[in-house]
């Protein structure tokens, strides 16, 4: 059984101009072990792509769709993959 797992999440809300992309990255580093990016779309939302473990991933996930992320979030739509790889740390774009 692989561990490592890929997950896209897509966040929508009012979670752009709070600084959301910034706390999910620090999220993702107190994790610890996740790589990848969180991006602003042109329609609102963020785009969350994390590659680790997949526990840790379901954490980043559970917080993503909880009460201490900054802004509103209305929901949150993730698909899951087997990692790709070609990330080094989790960044912000």
């Amino acid at each position: 059984m692989n561990d490592e797992a890929r997950l896209v999440a897509w966040v929508r809300g009012r979670v752009q101009g709070v600084g959301f992309r910034w706390y999910t990255r620090a999220k993702a580093l107190e994790i610890g072990g996740l790589r990848g990016f969180a991006s602003n779309l042109d329609d609102g939302r963020v785009q969350v792509v994390a590659e680790g473990s997949r526990h840790g991933c379901e954490v980043l996930l559970g917080w993503l769709r909880g009460d201490d992320t900054p802004g509103r979030v209305d929901g949150v739509t993730e698909i899951w993959d087997t990692p790709r790889g070609g990330y080094e740390g989790f960044a912000i774009r």
